[in-house]
Order: structure tokens, then sequence, then C-alpha cells
């Protein structure tokens, strides 16, 4: 049995058991044995190692060998400890441990013989001399006991190098020289080098021997028991290896300082969570390790440290919250879901609530978003009650919550996180008014960009924040001047937006203006988006393209409004409000000004200024601008498709009272009712649409016939004024023809147009089979469409293809789509098409 560190297993055992003594264990007695007992029986590997941890003080019973200045060690005791057997370097270590026991205190021998073995032997070119080395220096320090500590500077460096040799039982027997060296040396040895001590133990640990593996274990329970029992522990000299070591991904080390960090944390004169933020991002690392035991004490060590912080208040949050956003990104689910915790906790912290957590809020913010939208339902769940708690607080930062959730709805396209973002700038407008008043015009665009999202969830919720602006007051410039002031900027953002995004106009523009009317008032809404409208129409400083496209753009936003306004339930108090505007016997002025302010941007609708007139019971103003239908010199596909759609609307409920009032032969107003209904079907081409009108109309027509009353003749003029509305109807005639003459004009100059045919006439839709079939216009085709119709415009769904034909009347009754040519007819081109 080697005498180099031999301990026997009950001593170790006891040992262990009173690892917390200061005191050493007592030194056991032990017996030589025969230097030519068979190694046979000799341990080997690890179980060497746990048996022989600490060489035996008793007195050899040979005479001692005597050392001069001249020979400090005989040639036979070198011969020893260089010999390739291993029983007889024991030997020879043990003979070396009896000499240094019998030198002086300070004698200058001690340094000679470290010298002799860190020169000749540890830097070797023979292993057998390297172990040997090892064996003498392990020797020496137990020699020496007490006065170990004094010859730290001699003893470690070689020991240490060896640690390094390409041969495993090199490192092995370094391992154990150096577990001999501390465990008689103790606290002395921290003192020294503990950083060069705690690299060679790291380096132990990821050694590929097995045995050796097992020593390094030894080797740390020793260091740990020794800095238990020590006074005093610096932890300066730590932390830099700490941080050099806790990303390392080798699973022994860093089982190695999991337990380490563990280990000083539960140390009272230590407080490792005043140094959290160096170790941090590396345990969390550590639970997406491979090694069970690994993300075990990982988990362990971070709950231990999360339930510290929770009550700890000299802590610096904001390096931990920086670490904690990105482990709340990582790819690991054990990484986020323990990320995600800390932030909640962090949210509960005492001092939460007041500025401890105030600057950070955004990257709190931000790292909840990004979990909010997470797969895994756990860290969804937690995710949301922490968005919940931090909304909560109530006192927040604005310009960097405001960088994240912006930029959260640009980046993101989980819908979870962009309802949160949302949710979130919702609050801060109520809350926040005015504070969030200088951040308006910033954020307005990014949530203009979310009104695109296709999520119709997103967009309802975006138009709740677009309906906070709207309502936002600021009370030293007056509750009424302001909400109008945020409710005109929001209308004009939307509209530019329509004008810009088309597509947006036909997928989501009915839901958005729907919402907008439910979230404010609808009068008001349509108010101002008329007015905002009707101011398009100045076209100075704007070349042909751009008046083109504005005319077009304002006659399909009109032909949008109308269509909600005409089949919209949000609508229907302003429906009701609009038919008490020509109501005999119930003055309303204020139905007759939205009716006149309605009237005056529906101008650049034909249809829709009709159905709005229909609408209101306008039938006088109705009749006159069928009249005018008469004389437009260009009559598009766009708009025989929206009589059409028209046609289909007034057999819908809305109209039930337009249908009810036919039946009023004799009330004055069925004769322009009447006549404006007939007008319609004179405009139109025979159809679907056409035989159904034209069936209603017969059917009015045989109740006068039936009742014996003769024919309505009715040669009056129009009145100019409606009795006690103050509605001129002579200068909203006036506006009409102002608006269309101006789109004529400015139509006449575009580019586009100039490309078409100057005149249309009528225009007949037919399906393969030559019969007259029903034409359904798209829902927001725009009314000012030039003389060639695409395929999208002439379409609802089905295929085919088609052409225009022309004569020289419009408004000329249709046979079957066919007429007798006449010298001044133009050529005629026929409209073939499939519907559904």
């Amino acid at each position: 049995m080697s005498r180099i560190g031999s301990i026997n297993s009950e001593e170790r055992i006891n040992n262990n058991n009173t690892r917390n003594n200061n005191a050493p264990p007592p030194r056991p007695t032990r017996t030589r044995r025969p230097t030519n007992e068979s190694r046979l029986h000799q341990p080997h590997g690890a179980a060497a190692f746990v048996t022989n941890q600490m060489i035996p003080s008793q007195q050899p019973q040979q005479a001692l060998l005597q050392l001069s200045l001249e020979s400090p060690l005989p040639p036979l005791l070198q011969r020893g400890l260089g010999d390739r057997s291993n029983e007889k370097r024991k030997n020879a270590a043990m003979e070396l441990e009896a000499l240094i026991q019998t030198l002086p205190e300070h004698s200058t021998l001690i340094d000679t013989i470290l010298q002799i073995l860190a020169k000749d032997f540890c830097t070797s070119m023979n292993s057998n001399y390297r172990k040997g080395g090892l064996m003498g220096l392990a020797a020496t320090a137990i020699g020496l006991l007490q006065r170990a500590s004094q010859y730290l500077p001699q003893l470690l460096p070689p020991v240490l190098h060896c640690l390094d040799d390409p041969e495993a039982r090199v490192r092995y027997y370094a391992c154990e020289s150096l577990y001999n060296i501390a465990k008689v040396s103790r606290s002395a040895i921290l003192l020294h080098d503990f950083p060069a001590l705690f690299a060679g133990l790291t380096q132990l640990y990821a050694d590929v021997d097995v045995d050796v593996k097992n020593g390094a274990h030894l080797l740390d329970r020793l260091i740990k028991d020794i800095v238990i029992e020590a006074e005093h522990f610096s932890i300066d000299l730590f932390l830099p290896i700490l941080q050099n070591y806790i990303k390392r991904t080798n699973p022994y080390i860093r089982q190695l300082m999991v337990g380490w960090i563990t280990l000083l944390d539960s140390l009272p004169d230590i407080s490792m969570l005043t140094y959290l933020r160096e170790f941090l991002d590396g345990l969390f690392h550590m639970l997406s390790d491979s090694n069970l035991e690994i993300r075990q004490a990982a988990d362990a060590a971070l709950s231990e440290f999360l339930r510290e912080l929770s009550v700890s208040t000299v802590v610096e949050l904001g390096p931990l919250i920086a670490i904690l956003g990105h482990q709340c990104q990582s790819k690991e689910r054990l990484n986020r879901l323990t990320a995600i915790t800390w932030m909640a906790e962090l949210i509960h912290h005492p001092y939460s609530g007041g500025d401890a957590l105030l600057p950070f809020h955004g990257t709190i913010l931000q790292a909840i978003l990004w979990c909010i939208s997470d797969h895994e339902k756990e860290i969804r769940l937690v995710a949301e009650r922490a968005n919940d708690d931090l909304l909560a607080l109530g006192m927040f930062e604005l310009p960097p919550l405001l960088d994240t959730l912006t930029k959260e709805l640009l980046e993101k396209e989980d819908v979870p996180t962009k309802m949160a973002s949302l949710r979130w700038i919702n609050m801060l407008m109520e809350k926040r008014k005015l504070d969030m008043d200088q951040f308006v015009e910033s954020i307005l665009p990014v949530l203009l960009r979310t009104l695109s999202d296709p999520s119709d969830a997103v967009i309802l919720l975006d138009l709740q924040v677009f309906s906070r602006i709207s309502l936002a007051h600021r009370p030293h410039l007056g509750k009424r001047e302001t909400e109008e002031a945020q409710f005109q900027l929001v209308l004009n953002a939307i509209l530019d937006l329509f004008a810009q995004d088309k597509q947006l106009l036909e997928t989501r523009g009915s839901l958005i203006i729907r919402k907008l009317c439910v979230l404010l008032n609808a009068k008001t809404v349509y108010i101002r988006m008329a007015e905002t409208l009707a101011s398009y129409e100045k076209l100075e400083g704007q070349d042909e393209t751009q008046v083109e496209t504005t005319l077009q753009f304002t006659g399909t936003m009109v032909q949008t409004l109308n269509l909600i306004l005409l089949t919209a339930s949000e609508l229907h108090d302003l429906r009701s409000s609009l038919a008490r505007s020509f109501e005999k016997g119930n003055v309303d002025a204020e139905s007759a000004n939205v009716f006149a302010t309605l009237f005056r941007c529906w101008c650049h609708n034909p249809v829709a200024t009709f159905s709005l007139c229909l609408l209101a019971r306008a039938y006088d103003l109705s009749f006159a601008l069928v009249k005018r239908f008469s004389l437009m010199e260009d009559v598009t596909v766009g708009f025989l498709m929206q009589l059409d759609k028209l046609v289909f609307l007034l057999e819908s409920p809305i109209f039930v009272h337009l249908r009810i009032q036919l039946l009023d032969v004799e009330a004055p107003y069925h004769a322009p009712l009447l006549k404006s209904i007939y007008g319609i079907l004179m405009c139109l081409p025979q159809g679907d649409a056409f035989r159904l009108l034209n069936e209603r109309l017969t059917a009015v027509c045989n109740l006068r016939e039936n009742l014996g009353l003769r024919p309505v003749t009715d040669d009056l003029p129009l009145p100019s004024i409606v009795a006690g509305k103050g509605l001129d109807m002579e200068n909203l005639l006036q506006r009409y023809d102002h608006v269309t003459e101006q789109q004529r004009t400015a139509l006449s100059k575009g580019r586009a147009f100039r490309q078409l045919p100057q005149t249309t006439s009528e225009i007949v839709v037919q399906n393969n089979s030559n019969r007259p079939v029903r034409s359904v216009p798209p829902l927001f085709s725009s009314p000012s469409n030039n003389n060639v119709a695409l395929p999208s415009q002439l379409s609802n769904g089905g295929g085919g293809s088609g052409n225009l034909t022309t004569t020289t009347n419009p408004l000329t009754r249709l046979n079957n789509g066919r007429r007798p040519n006449d010298a001044g007819s133009s050529t005629r081109i026929t409209v073939h098409r499939s519907f559904r």
C-alpha cells in the first residue's frame, strides 16, 4: 500500500462526518509493510486514491539517512524515487518523509530538497521520475505538517504543472499529491494562489481519465471543507474564476461550478445574491444541459436565488432584467419558463411599485410580449399574469415603453403579442391622456399599419385605440376643441391610408368604418368624413394624374360609405335621422343639416346621391337627379352596375318604407317617387334587375287601375326650399351639377381617359346563351370608371369575357340588348359575361 496519502476507510468516513470541525482528524497508527510484498494485492486507480489519502506519521524502524549540503538526497533515495516499481517509489517517499521530520524548522536543506524534486524529477522526461517527484513532494508536505504552509510556493507549482502531463497516471499522482498538500496546509492553501488551485481543479474535473475524475471529486470535497472551516474566504478571488468558467459547456465543469455557487451561497458571511449578475446567465444556460443532474442542480440554485431576491432590497435589478429578457427569447422551454417566472416575481418585488423597476419597464414588457405568444401554454399563462400585474402598476416611463410597444407591433406577427401591445397603448391613452398627447403623432403610423393585419381581432382592438385618441382631451384647451382636433387627426389619417392602400379599402374598409361608428358617434363620423372628402375637390396644384386619382378615390370612398349607410345595423340611428329630414309635419333642422352635409359629399357618386335621396324621402330631389342622369355623356359600366346593386337593395328591409309609400297613390310625394323609380328602370339594361323592378312598378300601376284613380299629373316646378327645413333644393342641385362638371372636366384631361372612347351609350350584359342576366357590381367599384370595364369590375365570382356596346342615346330603352342601327349611331360593342 502506498504511504503517500494513506488513510483507512473508517477514518475517511469519520472525516466526512466531522467536515465542519476546525481541528484536523487524529492521525492513525500504522506499521511499515515489507518492501517485497507482492503488488498483486495493491489497490489501483480511484480505490488506491481513496485508501491512500495521507502518509502516516509513525517513525520508520530503520536508521535514518543522513543529509548533507553536498548531497541533500542520497543517491539510493533518488534511485528509489525514480524507480519503475511503484512499490519502491512509495518506500523511497516514506524514507524522505522520515528525513524531513528530522530537519530543523528553518533548515535550508528543505528548500534544496524541494528544488531537486521540482527540477530534477517533476520536469524529467522519464514519467517514473515525474511520478516519484510528485510522491516526494507529498511526502515532504506530510513530513513538514504545520510547517508545510511556509513552503507552499515551492510545493504547489510543480504539482500544478504536472496536471497537464500527457500521461494519465502522472496526472493522477499530481491529483493525489495536491490532495495531500491541501490536507496538511488547510486554509493556508486558500491564501496562497487560490485561482491557480481552482484552475487545476477544473482541469482535473474535465479530465478524460476516470481515475483522475474520481480523484478530482475527492479533492473538490476537501477544498470545500477547507472553505467551510476557514474564518474568511475572499469572494473577490473567486469571482474572476466564476466568470471564466460559468459559461463553459463541459458538463463536469458545469457540475463543479454550480456546486461551488451553491456552497458559497450557503455561507453566512458571503452574499452571493450581490454578485448574481455575474453568473445568472451561466446558470440559465445550464438549464438546457443534456445532463439531468446538471439541469436539476441549476434549477434548484435558481429557485433559491429567486426566493432570496424576492425579499432583498439591496440588489441591483437592471443587469438581472437584461439577462432575463434575453433568456425569455431562448429556444429552450425551461429557460423561457424560468425567465418569465422571474420576471413575474420581480414585478411583485417590494419596490416594484416605486422606482426600482421604473427604468426597466420597457425591457420587462418586451419579454412579456414575447412570451405571451409562446406555443407552450404554461409559459403563456405566466406571461399573461405578468402582463396584468405590470399593467396594474400604473407608473411608467412612456418613451421606452412606447418604443417597445411600437417595435412589437411592427416586427411580431403573433396575434397575442399584438393584442397585448394594443391593450397597453389603450390603457396608456386612458390613464395617461395628457402625457400621451405628445406621442400621438409618433405612434399613429404604427397604428395605421396595424389596420392591415390579417386578424380581425387585432384590427378591432386597434380601432379602440383610435377611439381613445379621438376622445382624448386637455382641460386647459377645452374638451370640445381638443376632441375635435384629435378626432379629425384620426379620420384624416385613416382616409389617407385608404387613399394609399386601395386593397385595404376593399377588404377591410367596411369593417373599419362600422367599428368606428360603434366606438364613436356614427353621425359625427359620417359628417366629419363627408366634410373631409368634400375638401378633396380643391385640386389646385395637382397634375392630371393626381386629379384623376383624387376624384376616383373620393367617388369610391363615397360609394363605400353609402353602402354601409344602407346596409349596416350600426347606422340605424343615422338612417332614422335622415328619414326625418323631409318628413311632413315633423320638422328636424338637425337632420336636414346632416342630409345637406352628406349630399354635398355624395355628389361625387351619382348613384350614391340618388340612394341618399331615397333614404331621406326627398323624392322631388331624387327625380331631379334621374333627369340629370339622361344628360350624362359617359355612362360607365361602374355606373350601371351600381344601379343594378341599388335595385336589389330596394328589395331589402331598409327600403320597406319606400315600397309601402308606392301604395299611397294619392300622396303628393307619390308622383316624384314613382317617376324616380321609373327613371332608374329606364337607365337599366334588360336583365334580372330590370325585370325585378319592372314587376314591382307594374304591380303599383295595376293598383291605381284597380282603385279607379286617375293618373297623377304634376306639372308644378320643384319647390326651391323645403318648408321649415331651410334646405335650398336648387342650391343642392347646383352643387351636384358643379361636382359632375368638375369630374367631367378633370377626367377629360387625364392620361387614361384620353386613351379611351369619348362617348358611351347603351350597355348590354349577356351570358353565353344571349339571355340577359343580372350584373352585380363589386362593393367598392369606382363611380368614375372609364369606358373600359376590367374583368374585376364585371365579375362577382364568375368567369367569362366581355366587351362594350355604344349607341347614340344612353337612356334609350333596350329591346333584348338590340336596337335598329341609326345613321348617327356609333360602333356597337356587346358585353358577354357569365354571372353567378
